[in-house]
């Protein structure tokens, strides 16, 4: 099945792609980032025709079920990041993006190969424009948390004088904080409007647009406080250090809605 096939060479060339971000780092050389970005890239279009071999084999939008989401999550997260590089110097931030890129794949691939067949309460118009546009929303947040990482980083460095080699190498402050303020700006109405298009297509399943399911509580609480860090960035002009904590915050508490609840609590969203 050619969707397989594609899925494992792009995890294959996310790992070398993960080998040389971590090289450019310890022998401080943009260059081998530069080439680091170019296997990127190239596991970006990879996975691309993974995405569309395996809609091919469905029948539909390849967004549903452990696998799919995953696989979109990364694709989404390292476009994204990608199309970034067109208008700033933050090749290294790779270095965050492509190990996170690799490891969802890995957690991706225990489901490779396993049914594909779609329940019967998961098929309507609503359930693709659901998955699609909250997991791009989430890609974006997972993008600006990265982003945000590195600018404490780069921003320790700075505050304690520590100017080496090393912190030259690392992006300046101003493109990292405008790639988490953009994220930001995007993320949050995507995860909007996937939102409602779940609450929709819940009312026309479950009879309900909110039913307190643990899901959809924790991914409320992440998207009150994406909110509120959106609402003092543009209002009130926060930036920088305060902004980049609460973006890393907010993606835990989202992970927490797409991952822990699973796990400790009784959930109808399952079938993600």
């Amino acid at each position: 099945m050619m969707d397989i096939l594609f899925f494992k060479i792009a995890l294959a060339l996310y790992l070398l792609s993960t080998a040389g971000y971590i090289a450019s780092l310890l022998v401080r050389r943009v260059q081998v980032a530069k080439v680091s970005t170019w296997i990127l890239f190239s596991a970006f279009i990879v996975q691309g025709l993974s995405i569309v071999f395996r809609y091919v084999r469905m029948g539909h939008t390849p967004v549903i079920g452990l696998h799919d989401s995953l696989s979109f999550f990364v694709w989404a997260m390292t476009g994204t990041y990608l199309a970034f590089q067109l208008k700033t110097k933050t090749r290294v931030l790779g270095a965050f993006v492509s190990p996170v890129a690799f490891f969802v794949m890995m957690v991706a691939s225990v489901r490779l190969g396993g049914d594909v067949s779609l329940p019967e309460i998961l098929r309507g118009g609503l359930v693709p424009v659901h998955a699609v546009l909250s997991i791009t929303g989430e890609a974006l947040f997972a993008l600006a948390c990265c982003a945000g990482a590195m600018y404490l980083i780069q921003d320790g460095f700075i505050k304690h004088r520590r100017i080496t080699n090393f912190s030259r190498l690392l992006p300046p402050l101003r493109d990292l904080d405008r790639i988490s303020h953009v994220s930001l700006l995007w993320g949050f109405p995507l995860l909007t409007l996937g939102t409602i298009a779940g609450a929709l297509w819940a009312r026309t399943v479950w009879g309900s647009h909110w039913s307190w399911d643990p899901k959809q509580v924790w991914t409320l609480m992440a998207w009150l406080l994406y909110a509120f860090v959106l609402h003092q960035r543009l209002a009130i002009g926060w930036n920088g250090r305060k902004a980049a904590l609460l973006s890393i915050g907010a993606l835990f508490i989202l992970l927490a809605a797409l991952i822990g609840v699973s796990a400790f609590f009784t959930t109808a969203h399952r079938f993600v």
